[in-house]
């Protein structure tokens, strides 16, 4: 018999989170495995059927414990409540393997926005898999034996300039959104990070901050960048772009994986890139205490690029 929601996570307090899972612990030291995509909710179109397939394989191979959404979740305007059809459609008809029926950490992305977003956040409730208790959150490595990493999951929409700020701002006026201005997320985000002890330390977000397809994030480089050096963050993994790319900067790793769907073109080459291609498919990681891998994978399963490092230095 299955363990009910409230024994398998806690929600501890009310905005930003931590969500910790009542699954039974691994021994500390062990491997840890999830993967990760953006851009996805097709209603199984384009190649979402084919990516799903490959993370359903890949999961199972890895022995994943969850799996991070990057935002932009349903397509093309969110959800409408919690029984929208496109939870059927577009994630539990199509993500079906035995291997995804794992957690799901899901941030929010600008299409997300042009639905209920708190739609989202109340599917939680229902749903055996799908984690989003608020619009930014933090999970605790802890909770899957692994105390040696933490994931923070921001809400990047508000941060951001220009139309997807704009799309945000609309359905603010609308009231169909609390207000959650940037300042007092960022201030989280940095207390948050400042009191974490897990050696790794991985922040997800829908916007890039830098990037070879939409552009680079200004508010996200002046603010969201230091803030990920000076807290130690080791990995940053977006969507937005619909793609694959790899970016190092500082002592960052910047990953998109948000071609869940389908990819552009448009990409080109910025500083810090170490690979990048308009491609559908997924991120792979696994981390150990003292050294961080990851892989991207096409919509068949193939592996197209891997690099690792270890804590404190590079490898890729």
């Amino acid at each position: 018999m299955s363990l009910s929601r409230i024994d398998r996570r806690t929600l501890i307090g009310a905005m930003g989170a931590s969500l910790a899972l009542g699954a039974t612990a691994r021994a500390q030291g062990s491997a840890l495995a999830f993967l990760a995509l953006g851009d996805w909710g097709q209603q199984g179109g384009a190649t979402q059927r084919q990516v799903a397939a490959a993370m359903g394989a890949t999961a199972l191979d890895h022995a994943s414990r969850f799996v991070v959404s990057a935002g932009d979740n349903f397509y093309p305007a969110g959800v409408t409540s919690t029984a929208d059809a496109q939870w059927r459609l577009s994630f539990e008809d199509v993500y079906t393997a035995p291997a995804l029926q794992i957690p799901w950490f899901s941030a929010l992305g600008n299409h997300d926005y042009r639905g209920d977003v708190q739609a989202q956040i109340d599917y939680s409730r229902l749903s055996d898999r799908w984690r989003m208790p608020n619009r930014y959150f933090k999970v605790e490595g802890a909770a899957f034996g692994a105390g040696f990493v933490d994931l923070f999951v921001i809400d990047t929409s508000p941060m951001v300039d220009g139309r997807n700020y704009d799309e945000w701002l609309q359905q603010l006026a609308r009231g169909r959104h609390p207000s959650h201005e940037s300042a007092r997320q960022l201030a989280w985000l940095d207390q948050a990070l400042t009191n974490s002890t897990a050696a790794w330390k991985i922040v997800v977000g829908h916007h890039p901050v830098y990037s070879g397809g939409h552009g680079d994030s200004p508010h996200l480089v002046e603010r969201l960048a230091p803030m990920l050096e000076a807290r130690g963050v080791q990995l940053y993994v977006n969507g937005h772009d619909h793609s694959l790319q790899h970016i190092r900067r500082g002592a960052v790793d910047y990953v998109c994986t948000g071609s869940g769907a389908e990819a552009n073109d448009g990409l080109r080459s910025v500083q810090g890139t170490r690979y990048a291609a308009s491609m559908p498919g997924f991120a792979a990681f696994r981390l150990t205490p003292d050294a961080l891998a990851f892989e991207f994978r096409d919509q068949s399963g193939l592996i197209v690029y891997q690099a690792d490092r270890r804590l404190g230095r590079d490898q890729g």
